[in-house]
Order: C-alpha cells, then structure tokens, then sequence
C-alpha cells in the first residue's frame, strides 16, 4: 500500500516534507518512519495487545496510530516539539473519529524525552535516529532505572541510529 491509502485507512495526516529544525544539535529533524518499515517490523516482531510502545520523538504519531491500528498495542508518543505534538494531537482527533475503540490505548506528552518518566507498564522502546548519543544515555539510564524497580523484559528497537 501506498502512503496515502494508509493516512486514508487510519485518517491521519502525517505525509510531507517536514521544514522544522531544532537548533541545539542534541535533537535530529523530525522525519516520519515510512510505512513499509512499520509494515516490515509489524511482520518481524511478535508485537501483543498487552504491549505498550514508547516512541521517542514521535512527531505526528505514525507509528503510534498504525501500532495500535494493526497490532492493538497501547502506544505512547513523546514529542519535545510544540508544532509536532499539536499535530499529533490533531490526529488524535480525527483517528478518533474512525476507529473509537481504539483510542484509550493512544497517549501523548510534550516534553524532552530525557525528562519523560518510564511507567512500569511500558515494555518496547522505538528510536528513529531521534537525538544525540549523550541524550539517548540519558534515556537509556531512566528505561534501566525503571526495569530495576519494576523488573521486566523490554525491546529496544533503533532505527538508523548514530553510530556511538
């Protein structure tokens, strides 16, 4: 399937090309992981309905609409940036309006992603290439702090990540 009958199935809009850049050098572009690559990981992965996916620099929420459209997985999206979480939370709106069964399981926090608080009920961590190496310890050392108070086994999933 192309793009367009995705964004159509799940009636959200996240196609185009992003022009929004940060200045601190910490945090990379937003840019949408592409469909194929959620379909692939969908196809690879034993994702279960008492899953909940983290994804760090979600930007407008692909990947948590289309998790949670095809795997049933409650999905969290963390979006430092104001523009892209409002977006995010516009396609809330109108996934919401198509599939209301659905809708509990799909949350969203603005903040910096090493300032986001790991709940003891999130299991998978996905990483597209989203910031530095010196960030990404530092959400790595809150996911372990979180395991070793609430024991559990997690995934990590890194997209092209950096190559430290």
């Amino acid at each position: 399937m192309d793009e367009q009958t995705y964004e159509k199935i799940l009636n959200i809009k996240t196609t185009g090309e992003q022009k929004i850049f940060n200045k601190d050098h910490h945090y990379n572009r937003y840019e949408a992981t592409s469909y194929n690559v959620l379909t692939t990981l969908l196809h690879n992965y034993k994702f279960k309905p008492t899953d909940t996916i983290v994804d760090f620099g979600c930007g407008k929420g692909r990947l948590n609409f289309y998790f949670n459209y095809y795997a049933k997985c409650h999905t969290i999206g963390i979006e430092m940036n104001s523009f892209f979480y409002q977006q995010a939370q516009i396609n809330k709106t109108t996934y919401q309006a198509k599939h209301k069964k659905q809708l509990s399981f799909i949350s969203f926090e603005n903040c910096f992603a090493e300032e986001y608080v790991i709940n003891s009920q999130e299991n998978i961590f996905y990483f597209f290439n989203p910031f530095s190496v010196q960030i990404f310890q530092k959400v790595l050392n809150n996911i372990i702090n979180s395991v070793q108070t609430t024991p559990r086994p997690i995934t990590l999933i890194l997209y092209y990540p950096d190559i430290d």
